[in-house]
């Protein structure tokens, strides 16, 4: 049974840092692409960083510089280390496999962890 579970999030003041953790279970975690995404109030869920299998990343513009995405296949993590933070990244951070993981037959999704960016 899949499991992916994200840490780490909190509220925190404009320009500071966090870090987020995500622990999966219930797949071939050094076998897969994984991805952090973040859905906004009101918006659409999407992915802002990706990290290959092997450990090549991609980060998406408006993180870009300010996020950097990790992983530590023996401990079945994918960190987002997060700077400069700014009150538009507010949003519900998710970790998954990229495509993401499915359990009986639909798409599966942790319960994410929330960021507040506000003074």
């Amino acid at each position: 049974q899949v499991q992916l579970v994200e840490s780490g999030g909190g509220l925190v003041q404009p320009g500071g840092s966090l870090t987020l953790s995500c622990f999966g279970s219930g797949i071939i975690f050094s076998a897969n692409a994984m991805g952090w995404f973040r859905q906004a109030p009101g918006k659409q869920r999407k992915l802002i960083a990706s990290i290959t299998n092997f450990g090549p990343t991609i980060h998406e513009d408006s993180v870009k510089g300010r996020f950097t995405i990790s992983r530590d296949n023996a401990k079945n993590t994918v960190t987002l280390r997060m700077n400069s933070l700014k009150p538009e990244d507010t949003a519900i951070y998710y970790c998954n496999t990229i495509p993401p993981s499915k359990q009986y037959g639909v798409d599966y999704w942790g319960k994410g962890a929330p960021i507040t960016v506000s003074s």
